[in-house]
């Protein structure tokens, strides 16, 4: 019996909007992997390199966006992020779901390439809440703030070329949508 192709879950909305947490959580108790990211942004708090991104210099990721080692990258916020094409293809034909967390531009980029993704926008409760999700990072300049909202808005009226859209205004609530949406996937295939 061959064991099925896994779905490509592709998880994209503003920054601030819980989408690391979201995914994170349904990972605890779901069987499916995270794709890693490549960016070329500085390593935040606690991140690790090579669990929660690969950190690149900006060189070193313009070097492999040549070698063509990208499945999609966009550029945000004046920082580059990318998935790495290697790990992904093996992870899917091998039966595993497989989550990517990014930019709504290479939302886009995937869909175009692997058109059975699954494309899921979360929205924040409001322009509010976002904001003070943003400040209680403590991460950010009031200047790197706005600049995350002014994108936020561009990106909010993007989410209609979504396949799903959820309102992520409690995790578990979330998590239950989005179980629901790929057993629904499931179904279809």
């Amino acid at each position: 019996m061959n064991k099925k192709r896994g779905l490509l879950i592709v998880i994209s909305g503003p920054s601030g909007v819980g989408k690391d947490t979201l995914v994170k959580e349904y990972l605890k108790h779901n069987d499916a992997v995270l794709s890693v990211s490549a960016t070329s942004r500085k390593i935040r708090g606690k991140e690790k390199d090579g669990v929660d991104y690969y950190f690149l210099t900006k060189e070193e990721f313009e070097e492999k966006i040549k070698n063509n080692e990208f499945l999609e990258y966009a550029v945000y916020n004046d920082c580059y992020y990318g998935t790495p094409r290697s790990e992904i293809e093996d992870k899917l034909n091998s039966g595993k779901d497989v989550f990517l967390v990014i930019e709504v531009q290479g939302a886009f980029q995937i869909k175009e390439k692997i058109k059975d993704s699954i494309l899921i926008f979360l929205l924040p409760p409001s322009l509010d809440v976002l904001e003070e999700r943003l400040r209680n990072r403590a991460s950010d300049s009031e200047e790197m703030i706005q600049n995350r909202l002014k994108i936020a808005i561009k990106e909010i009226k993007e989410s209609t070329k979504f396949d799903y859209i959820i309102t992520n205004n409690d995790v578990n609530n979330a998590i239950e949508k989005i179980k629901l949406i790929l057993d629904s996937e499931r179904e279809k295939r």
